[in-house]
């Protein structure tokens, strides 16, 4: 009997440069009448004039605009109750709208559903743990990273765990998603490379997963063949509103890959690495994947060849294991060229480390259980070795 497959995702998605101008527009789209909306965004937003050309606009059609800056980058789950308790509630908004980056993303997703569930955020971490849908959300991705604005999921930081946690949702999916590339194209370059190599990282593990599909499958390959040819592009000249664009797409591909299929060991091993040291997402993903993918080699093989082939890194009569470990070494390249860290002491982790690193990341049932090859501590303390030379 075949598998039974359900896919769910965000109900409009406006594409194209400079589409944030159509803000006021869209908000047609919406299943309720807007006069109110929280603005959760970050500094630069603010600096680069966005913010205000945002707000300007909505205030033209007498909506009152709530600017929320205080959202922590990888923000702990006590910031964002602090930040809704202290700001979003008293304002009592009809709709959520984020401009912003991974984290501020997450963040509005989880203001939107706290305005009508009563339960603390804690009681929110696993999956399927959000009683009610929240109101209406609108986000607008400033970086080709995360692809959190067609993803179920929200991260945060638990400090007294030292962890990264998700909070997994069908409530967390917004009503509305712009894909502006024109906001990305002044992304500095280390953000540029962490972001997109994490986009990457996203669609790979969905394709890798246990969970993977004909849905995952179709996401996973356009998103991979999307970044594949234009992130060194968007790297090395950041106002290449073709590659942006690109990158934008293949960011959001690769987050609804991973809301069919899931993320696996790289995302499980990167969590401890944000929890414990501060290392950002996108980086601690970037810096783990060479070597998770070379202990998972074993078992993928089929795949990666796929991919490469897909990539244009194979040629036709490439056998799989050649194909393959050309895939990985392209990853080696990748990393190279986009001046990922491969070193974890720089961050301040040492051996010493090890052992609470591996039993932080052996939590991540969750992510774990998608991976292609079981992991047991041993396994985890290898891979961070590998980045600590």
């Amino acid at each position: 009997m075949n598998p039974v497959y359900h896919f769910q995702t965000v109900k409009h998605v406006v594409h194209g440069a400079n589409s944030l101008d159509q803000l006021p527009e869209k908000l047609a789209l919406l299943d309720r009448p807007v006069r109110r909306i929280a603005f959760i965004t970050q500094p630069v937003m603010e600096e680069n004039g966005v913010a205000a050309r945002v707000v300007a606009a909505l205030e033209a059609t007498d909506i009152e605009v709530l600017i929320v800056r205080d959202v922590q980058p990888e923000p702990t789950i006590e910031n964002v109750e602090t930040v809704f308790r202290g700001q979003i509630e008293p304002f009592s908004p009809d709709a959520v709208l984020s401009v912003g980056g991974g984290s501020v993303l997450d963040a509005a997703k989880l203001f939107a559903v706290r305005l009508t569930n009563a339960q603390p955020l804690r009681e929110w971490l696993g999956i399927d743990l959000i009683k009610t849908p929240g109101v209406p959300l609108i986000l607008a991705p400033t970086t080709a990273g995360t692809g959190s604005e067609v993803t179920p999921n929200a991260i945060v930081t638990l400090p007294d765990e030292e962890l990264k946690v998700g909070i997994v949702s069908r409530h967390l999916l917004p009503q509305l998603v712009i894909l502006d590339a024109a906001l990305t194209l002044d992304l500095p370059k280390p953000i540029t490379a962490a972001t997109g190599m994490d986009a990457f990282i996203h669609a790979l593990e969905s394709y890798i997963s246990t969970k993977a599909n004909p849905i995952s499958d179709m996401f996973a390959m356009e998103s991979m063949r999307l970044i594949g040819a234009n992130l060194l592009e968007a790297y090395e000249n950041g106002h290449s509103l073709k590659a942006r664009e690109a990158m934008l797409l293949g960011s959001m591909y690769g987050g609804l890959a991973l809301t069919a299929a899931g993320t696996a060991a790289v995302h499980a091993l990167a969590y401890p690495l944000g929890g414990m040291f501060n290392i950002t997402h996108g980086v601690a993903n970037s810096m783990l994947l060479p070597h998770v993918m070379a202990f998972n080699l074993d078992a993928i093989v089929g795949r990666l060849a796929t991919v490469a082939h897909a990539l244009g890194i194979a040629q036709h009569d490439d056998s799989d294991q050649a194909a393959a470990d050309k895939f990985l070494e392209r990853l080696r390249e990748w990393t190279a060229a986009l001046a990922i860290p491969q070193d974890l002491r720089q961050f301040g982790v040492s051996e010493t480390h090890l052992d609470a690193l591996a039993v932080a990341a052996a939590k991540v049932k969750r992510l774990l259980g998608n991976n292609p090859k079981a992991l047991s501590l041993d396994d985890i303390k290898a891979i961070y070795s590998r980045l600590l030379p």
